[in-house]
This record gives C-alpha cells, structure tokens and sequence, in this order.
C-alpha cells in the first residue's frame, strides 16, 4: 500500500448531524494516526436531494471543529465523465449491460419465478435483461453480479485459489477492522446492481469506487450502515483493475426511534459553537475515553489521535482477506 490516504465523503443533503460527525471525526483520526492524509469528498450525485449551500455548511462545520482537508473539496457532480469512461469499460468486457425493467416488471418476473426476493425494501433484480432488452427501452445500467474476479487476478496460482474460494458464485470474504471477517455472495443477497440510473444519476456504487480509486485511497472509514456496500464495491474494484482499500466500520448513533439517525428521523444540525462537547460526545461513541476540559479543539484532536492509535493500532498490521 502507498501511504495512508482517507476520506470523507457527505452528501450535501442538509448539514451535518450528530451521526455525521462521528463518522468524519473517526475518518479524521484515522488518517492522522497515521500521518496519513485526510480528503474531504462531497458526494452530490443525487442532485434532486441535494440543498444549495449544504456543502459550504459541512465544510464549516468541519473547520469549526478543527477537521481541515489537506487538499482541495472533490465534487462527484464535476465527474460524469469518469463515471461514463468506468461504464464503458465494464461494457466492453461484457460486464455491464442496459435494462428496461420497471420495478412492476421486477416484481412480476421474481413472482413468477416463485422468488419474491426483497431486500432493505429493495427487490432483488432476477436478472431479466441480461440476455438483452426484449423489446423494452434501455432505462438503466446494472452489472454482471456474478462476475468471476478470478479473471483479474495475475497468475495461475491466484486464480486455482479463486476457483476452490468460490468466487465464481461470489461468495466474497473481506475484513473490516473493527467487524472482523465479512462474506457476502453478491449474486445471491442483492443481483445485478445498477451502475446508472433510469433518471440518467449515477449510482453511488461505480462513483465511489471510481473516485476512491483516483483519489488514492487507503482506508475508508466510514459508517456500520455501509458495510453492507462493501462486496459490490469489492467486486467493482476487481472487475476495473483497481486497488482495494483497507475497511473500518464504525457504530452508528441511534435517533429516539432506534433507527440510525438522520436528518429523516428528526436529527438536528450540529451545534459547532462548543466544538469540544460536540467532539467529546462523537469521540466517547466512538469508545475514546474523551477530554472536555481541553483548551481547543486542536487539543482534543490531538489527545484523541493518540486514543485512537493505541485502540485500533497501525494499519500497517493490519491484512485485508478478498477471496478473488
């Protein structure tokens, strides 16, 4: 691995929350553990949900809380080109294709296939298009889910290996630094996932790992309610030829109804004019043992740094596992 390099990656959805902050305080103390550097990305690909000025509140949010990228913001809505020139690639290999199902055609063919599958309130695609659009207008871009990784990988050795883990059926085992041992069989749990959507938006799927790869990044740490994203992006990873970075999912804040809070389960916008309780309550979520009485919050930024090192250690030591 280069050296570390990290990120932070909102959408510019409203301003950030409780939740939020935990997450870019954990990314932030990640990287400067390990004299890494720290990005910020502003996610803003879902334009219809995006609010003007939302970024330029996150960003100062941030500072006040003593958290400054050490290199310019990257904005995904600047970046449909990249995106394009990744979906032509997998095209070109047969591993993306166009579909023209509406989610009433998805129902009715996992209907009568006797697999009504759904999963976090989405239907899992049976992959009726795969074989080509029968008729329909090409609405939307998926990929290949059960893409054989072994195909990228660099030698004979690496490949029989891939052949007895079972890649072929995506049965993919990664590590999360703070999870432990992951597997997900992507093919099986989610289909052919959509790389471009039918309003013309690209997914959050081939844009982050478009641009965690052009940004070098090493680790991405980030919510335990994305974990769940990771073996697509695994999988994307491969099938563009890219490096996998290093995972850590940290835990989430809770809103009153249980679920993770956001701005739909009444989270309030944070409070920056006392930065240090603000990061004192994100770092003891985030198991640190915390520091109110610091002076600045570049002093409890730096405490934390040293608190955070000696719980999660170098990410040197750390191995990342892909069965691919």
């Amino acid at each position: 691995m280069s050296a570390y390099r990290g990120r932070f990656a909102p959408s510019p959805t409203g301003p950030l929350h409780e939740g939020s902050l935990l997450a870019a305080l954990a990314s932030w103390l990640d990287a400067r553990s390990q004299q890494g550097r720290w990005l910020l990305r502003i996610e803003d690909i879902d334009t219809p949900r995006c609010v003007p000025g939302a970024a330029q509140t996150i960003i100062a949010q941030l500072a006040a809380c003593g958290m400054l990228a050490d290199e310019p913001p990257l904005y995904q809505s600047q970046r449909g080109a990249l995106y394009q020139e990744a979906l032509d690639q997998l095209t070109t290999r047969g591993l993306a294709y166009p579909c023209g199902c509406t989610r009433q055609d998805i129902a009715h063919a996992l209907a009568a296939s006797g697999q009504p599958r759904e999963r976090h309130g989405e239907l899992v695609y049976p992959g009726t298009c795969r074989n080509g659009l029968a008729g329909r207008s090409a609405r939307a871009w998926r990929f290949t889910s059960d893409f054989s990784t072994s195909e990228s990988l660099e030698n004979d050795q690496e490949r029989a290996q891939a052949a007895t883990d079972s890649i072929a059926e995506n049965a993919l085992q990664w590590h999360d630094r703070r999870l432990g041992a992951q597997s997900q069989n992507v093919s099986q749990a989610v289909g052919d996932f959509i790389l471009k959507r039918a309003d013309g938006l690209w997914a959050y799927q081939l844009a982050v790992v478009v641009d965690d790869a052009a940004q070098g990044v090493t680790d991405i740490v980030r919510g335990e309610d994305l974990a769940d994203n990771t073996a697509r992006q695994i999988l994307l990873q491969r099938a563009l030829g890219l490096r996998q970075p290093r995972y850590l999912h940290t835990p989430l804040v809770l809103g009153a109804d249980g679920e993770k809070l956001s701005k739909q389960n009444g989270a309030q916008a944070l409070d920056t004019s006392d930065p240090i309780a603000a990061l004192d309550k994100a770092g003891r979520q985030l198991g640190l043992p915390g520091n109110p009485k610091a002076a600045t919050a570049a002093d409890w930024l730096q405490q934390a740094t040293q608190q955070w090192a000696r719980l999660h250690g170098s990410t040197a030591a750390q191995t990342t596992k892909i069965n691919g």
